[in-house]
């Protein structure tokens, strides 16, 4: 009589085989991981030890935890009330930071499995990449880099946020994704599953910005560039379609994770062109104006009255200061407001 083969290394000994259901340990994962993805995929069997060593969990591989941490982080929940691109807008279809960064998530996830790289360090990186963003979207960095020494980024505070003000014990390849996210920063992610996320989140904002701006009534499509939409298509579902497409029949090509020089040089020209029409448009400059008072204001008011900041941001090896700036940059852009107004706004103005 014929027997059932034996369960899968680190499976579940006690289920038949074709039960309806059976366990799926890390270690199966990790097996699968080994099996399925490219040769220079992140393997989380592999992943680089954790500053704090911890035992293993028994189901979630490495960059599995990492993900669920950063999803339950309450740096990560404050990003439903930042801004992406437009302030306190009118409607509820607007783009938010968190929404913005689901969406980098699901791209930077399409992009992973078209390529056999490891998905869930993908979704960690991607979901933490904007985790350190200052009220205001990039107008609190514009407000905040003046005041410290070292300058004021958001990839880099969010390193910080998961290291040191909010501890998360990820692992080095999530913090450099994190750190490594944004272009202007050198040398590029050493994983590549971390330049996944820099393509992800340009191909996202890129557009779900355009769209916004055509929601807002300040972007007429008719006003883009011929060439490029010829080369994307119309904002939306095509341009993401079209430039993922493009970063995986790149990539494959390549062995490493690009796009084509001829695209990448379009798409950095799409960018450009958003920054000149949208981005920097007069009325958004007034807005930033604003915004960048707002928080200078709050910085300088906590950094002469540090009592008032939480002792969760004042640090033994903080200055006021620093302080202040850590606890100003993880606001909403809501509660900054409201902060304002109970410290600035003259009393029975309105």
């Amino acid at each position: 009589m014929s027997q059932d083969p034996p369960p899968p290394p680190g499976g579940d000994p006690a289920a038949p085989v074709g039960a309806p259901l059976r366990r799926r340990t890390r270690e199966v994962r990790e097996q699968e991981e080994q099996a399925t993805l490219s040769p220079i995929a992140t393997r989380a069997a592999d992943a680089r030890p954790r500053d704090v060593p911890e035992p293993e969990d028994p189901y979630r591989t490495a960059f599995e935890r990492d993900r669920d941490r950063i999803l339950h982080a309450k740096a990560f929940r404050r990003l439903k009330h930042k801004t992406q691109v437009f302030l306190n807008p009118d409607g509820d279809h607007f783009v938010t930071r968190l929404s913005h960064t689901l969406q980098v998530a699901q791209v930077g996830r399409s992009i992973a499995n078209a390529l056999a790289l490891n998905e869930a360090l993908t979704e960690a990186i991607c979901l933490a990449h904007d985790i350190g963003h200052a009220p205001f979207g990039h107008t609190g960095e514009d407000a905040l880099s003046p005041l410290l020494p070292e300058g004021w980024q958001h990839a880099i505070h969010g390193v910080r946020i998961v290291e040191v003000l909010e501890p998360l014990n990820l692992t080095p390849e999530v913090r450099d994704g994190i750190s490594q996210s944004s272009w202007r920063n050198d040398p590029p992610p050493f994983t590549p599953e971390g330049m996944i996320c820099r393509f992800a989140d340009r191909i996202a904002y890129l557009a779900h910005d355009a769209q916004d701006a055509q929601r807002a009534g300040v972007l007429d499509p008719a006003r883009l560039p011929d060439h490029l939409v010829a080369r994307f298509g119309p904002p939306g579902r095509r341009w993401i379609d079209t430039m993922i497409t493009m970063v995986v029949d790149a990539s494959v090509a390549a062995g490493e994770v690009t796009m084509p020089p001829d695209d990448l040089a379009a798409m950095h020209e799409l960018r450009t062109w958003m920054f000149d029409h949208v981005y920097l448009r007069p009325e958004a400059r007034a807005q930033s104006a604003r915004g960048v008072k707002v928080i200078r204001d709050l910085v300088a008011h906590f950094e002469a009255h540090p009592e008032e900041i939480p002792a969760t941001y004042r640090l033994a090896d903080s200055s006021d200061l620093r302080a202040a700036v850590d606890y100003v940059s993880g606001m909403t852009d809501r509660f900054a407001i409201s902060a304002h107004d109970a410290r600035f706004r003259p009393a029975g103005l309105y």
